[in-house]
């Protein structure tokens, strides 16, 4: 069996929501990391769908290129 790798997070939730997924972690007889879990896989490829910032300012512009200097000519 593969070993699990056990790093530590806290997460915070809204009262209301961290109450709904107690709910659904008792009514599962899961933990709340499971349901947490199995939330972010289902709903990833969503997110993915959504604008980040970077998306909505454009890319960041790359420098120009410096022209060569004195007796240096491009290696194009």
């Amino acid at each position: 069996m593969a070993a699990t790798d056990h790093r530590k997070q806290s997460l915070y939730f809204p009262e209301d929501m961290l109450e709904e997924i107690q709910r659904e972690a008792t009514r599962q007889d899961r933990s709340l990391s499971w349901i947490v879990q199995q939330a972010w896989k289902v709903a990833r490829a969503d997110l993915r769908k959504m604008p980040s910032p970077n998306d909505v300012f454009g890319p960041t512009p790359t420098p120009l290129a410096q022209p060569d200097g004195p007796g240096e000519t491009s290696q194009s």
